[in-house]
């Protein structure tokens, strides 16, 4: 058995605890700058966000979060920077709404329909910007950003009265979603969990086994690392950079099935958005990894939960926004700094290896 290398293990416990110092620090910082208490403002966070209800509204609101970086991540396992998840899941969960108030089938049947309709929609919307870049060379970077002005403007357009709409007071919404419709819970106290839950459970589960366990997922990390190096192998570039995008958006169109089949059961102008992007700095946060994102979107909840209680404790409400981007920084600093230095030790080790070995030789020389 292969035994742990000691030096990659300590590097890779070294890169968060880093980051939680500094951004720790530098969060107090600023918080002493506002003229309040930052020990105070950490405990009322810790306190309120271990209530039970505040444990189930964490994992609730992490749902779509852990989607929407899953969403991401594909992309960027690929170098690809996918900026159009907010667009994708925003289309596809208007679709499958649209598709879902207008059938009324057994819930085995409309729950999936209404699930595929909004993967197929937002593979197709994220499968416009792979064409695009594989085709004409066009940043997806710019394609998504334009994208994401476009699918606001079409729903913009069907969301209206007479159209796909109905106007409900001062709201617009596609039409209600028949009970067959509306996804499991899990009984908990004092409030049910969102049984999608298992859904991201499950659709993390795959993302891990396809990247690390399948001969797509290493061609997808190869092209990720050196186009050049998978074409010498034998591995499509524009292939994988379209079916990457294809899966990106699938995944995005996860995104809004939590609040589709589970809270609202229509498609509203309240329908939440900004996911997307939120998603972007959970991703990076977590590294890409499943498990490192699904910690993220919990810490992600866990700030925006515990932040409305400091506003009652007279703190400033801008501060959660301020702590999240600092952790988000401090990650990515942290783990750059300490992949350099494991970049360095292991060159030192190379050298030291090969200086070892001159040496032997050098002796065996003077020994002939």
């Amino acid at each position: 058995m292969k035994k742990p290398d000691k030096n990659k293990l300590i590097l890779g416990i070294a890169a968060p605890v880093l980051a939680i110092i500094a951004a720790l620090a530098i969060t107090s910082v600023i918080i002493l700058v506002t003229g309040k208490d930052p020990i105070h403002a950490y405990m009322v966070m810790a306190d309120f966000g271990s209530k039970s209800d505040s444990q189930v509204w964490i994992i609730n609101k992490a749902v779509p979060y852990y989607l929407s970086a899953l969403a991401v991540a594909i992309g960027f396992r690929m170098n690809l920077f996918n900026i159009g998840v907010d667009g994708q899941y925003r289309i596809a969960a208007f679709f499958a709404a649209v598709v879902g108030g207008a059938l009324t089938l057994p819930g085995f049947l409309q729950i999936p329909l209404i699930i595929i309709v909004a993967m197929l929609v937002g593979s197709v919307w994220a499968g416009i910007a792979g064409l695009l870049k594989t085709t004409r060379g066009v940043s997806e970077v710019i394609t998504t950003i334009m994208l994401n002005a476009i699918a606001a403007a079409v729903i913009g357009y069907f969301l209206q009265d007479g159209r796909l709409a109905v106007k409900d007071g001062n709201l617009f919404h596609t039409p209600n979603l028949p009970a067959s419709s509306h996804f499991f819970t899990l009984p908990t106290t004092p409030a049910p969990i969102d049984g999608f839950v298992v859904v991201a459970v499950v659709v993390g589960c795959v993302y891990w086994f396809v990247l690390n366990r399948t001969r797509f997922g290493f061609d997808l990390r190869t092209v990720g690392q050196s186009e050049s190096a998978a074409e010498a192998s034998g591995v499509s570039v524009k292939r994988m950079i379209v079916t990457s995008m294809l899966l990106s958006g699938a995944a995005a169109g996860l995104i809004g099935m939590p609040t589709l089949l589970g809270t609202s059961y229509n498609y509203g102008t309240d329908f939440p958005i900004g996911i997307g992007f939120t998603g972007i700095a959970i991703a990076l946060l977590g590294r890409n990894h499943p498990v490192g994102m699904a910690a993220a979107a919990l810490l992600w909840g866990f700030l925006e939960r515990t932040g409305t209680q400091l506003e009652f404790e007279n703190y400033q409400q801008e501060i959660v926004g301020v702590m999240q981007g600092v952790i988000v920084l401090c990650v990515v600093i942290a783990y750059e700094l300490v992949r350099r230095y494991g970049l360095r030790l292991q060159q030192r080790q190379v050298g030291a290896e090969l200086a070892a070995q001159a040496r032997k030789t050098e002796k065996a020389e003077v020994s002939a």
